[in-house]
């Protein structure tokens, strides 16, 4: 992303109403890692993991929000009750993420410039990184993939065009667009957001109650490395 863009994309704090923008909610995985428990379910302040997502894309500048749903469909969407979302139901979600892009793509309205796709596992993600990535694309005619960025590192949400949107049909299993990055290197801006939520996803028990605990007992597990999750052997290596 270009320096003038990104000033402009700073310093103007309300996109255009419409944006042309639509946030897509990914919250049809099988918590794989969650020992049995569905991990969109479990409370995060006060509140299901998923509704905390989706309440954050609502609260944004995007001009709609799709939510694909697929395990525990009437649990997760029973969360969401109420909520001025369009919902989406994967029934091949056990084939991996790539199917719910294809679902929550093909759900977009007519007449939409961009998607922001939302895992509804990362509840710290805040309404004001979605709303920087719009800003930003909307002072960047060049670029196609917003990536927002805490010191340095990728996270999510990301951003992506609508011309880059076909080739989401592209992917097959448990694969995510990171492919599709790499292909289209020249196409991606990064985008610094003041805040760490962009990189905190919840996979185990032990990211949930690391994500949950207060200040003084995530210092306790910090300074006791022994005090691990009991299914942390299972777990795959670090991304």
């Amino acid at each position: 992303m270009t320096d003038n863009a990104l000033a402009l994309a700073a310093a103007d704090p309300t996109p255009p109403d419409p944006s042309g923008v639509i946030c897509v909610v990914l919250a049809a995985g099988s918590s794989t890692r969650m020992g049995g428990r569905n991990k969109l379910l479990e409370p995060v302040d006060g509140a299901p993991m998923v509704a905390t997502m989706v309440r954050a894309a609502l609260a944004s500048c995007a001009d709609e929000v799709v939510v694909v749903t697929g395990e525990d469909r009437e649990r997760v969407e029973a969360c969401l009750s109420g909520l001025p979302v369009h919902l989406v139901w994967n029934p091949d979600h056990a084939q991996g993420l790539s199917t719910s892009l294809k679902a929550g793509i093909s759900a977009l309205p007519g007449g939409v410039r961009a998607a922001v796709v939302c895992l509804g596992d990362m509840p710290r993600v805040l309404p004001g990184h979605i709303d920087i990535l719009i800003r930003a694309f909307l002072a960047d005619r060049d670029g196609s993939i917003f990536v927002p960025t805490w010191q340095g590192q990728r996270g999510n949400p990301v951003l992506w065009t609508v011309d880059l949107l076909p080739e989401v049909g592209t992917l097959a299993g448990d694969v995510g667009a990171k492919v599709l990055m790499s292909r289209h290197a020249t196409k991606v801006r990064e985008v610094p957001v003041d805040a760490p939520g962009i990189l905190t996803d919840v996979d185990t028990p032990r990211a949930l109650r690391e994500l949950t605990a207060p200040d003084d007992q995530r210092l306790v597990d910090h300074l006791n490395p022994t005090t691990t999750d009991p299914d942390r052997s299972e777990c795959p290596p670090s991304r």
